[in-house]
């Protein structure tokens, strides 16, 4: 070998070429190795966490889009007769608010808050967003059956309405139903602890505002209502014995 250092270029080039070839190949069979059958496999994680994120990003692209067309919608109601106060809407709005606020935030930095509560999966994610598009859907239907009487805070309307066809002929508040089953929905792609108490709190809000709600219900209505409410359920269907 220290001969061959002092021949001349062409005499050595070939072996060293095979020689420094040899090592690439070397080389190049490891990188393909680690890449390819590995449980840790860097592209499939990539390419899972690419449609984790996805997920994520469609229940929240969807609520964004539900929000703007609820608010468009709230331009085309009836004048209100009679409301409550806003210090006693705060009792609702503070736990809704704040419901929202821990299941879409991104700058909760406690870590027991982001504790993953189960494992993410494509078919999670999937189940996640169908869920979260039924509820919508659910809302939006309810929305519709009660016209201009809706209103986005406990109140009468004038020439108010009580409406119990459509959902409401099954029970009596369905637009928190179909929000609460929404917000279950986004709960399962997002998997956190803070998901889950975003979904208690929502619901806690909205059964504080229901029973505001059905206040003015029976000032308005009297036995009316009263018959409705002993027919019905609040959230969900009442089962007849």
């Amino acid at each position: 070998m220290i001969k061959a250092y002092n021949a001349p270029l062409g005499r050595v080039s070939i072996p060293l070429l095979a020689l420094v070839a040899g090592k690439r190949s070397t080389v190049h069979r490891r990188s393909r190795s680690l890449c390819k059958g590995t449980p840790g496999n860097v592209q499939r994680s990539a390419v899972h966490s690419q449609i984790m994120i996805t997920g994520w990003r469609v229940c929240s692209y969807l609520w964004l889009t539900f929000f703007v067309l609820w608010v468009v919608a709230a331009l085309f109601t009836k004048r209100s007769a009679l409301r409550i106060s806003w210090q006693r809407g705060l009792r609702y709005q503070i736990p809704v608010v704040l419901g929202y606020y821990l299941m879409f935030s991104m700058k909760l930095d406690m870590p027991w808050l982001q504790h993953r509560l189960f494992p993410r999966s494509e078919s999670l994610d999937i189940s996640a967003i169908l869920i979260t598009i039924a509820g919508m859907l659910f809302a939006a239907w309810a929305r519709i059956y009660l016209g201009r009487n809706w209103s986005s805070a406990p109140m009468i309307r004038e020439h108010h309405e009580l409406i119990r066809s459509g959902p409401y002929r099954l029970m009596r508040h369905p637009i928190y139903t179909g929000i609460l089953l929404a917000m279950v929905g986004t709960f399962l792609a997002n998997g956190k602890v803070r998901g889950l108490l975003a979904v208690l709190l929502v619901w806690l809000g909205w059964t504080i505002k229901s029973r505001m709600e059905e206040e003015f219900m029976v000032q308005s209505f009297g036995d009316q209502y009263e018959q409705y409410r002993r027919t019905t359920g609040a959230l969900l269907p009442k089962i007849h014995g």
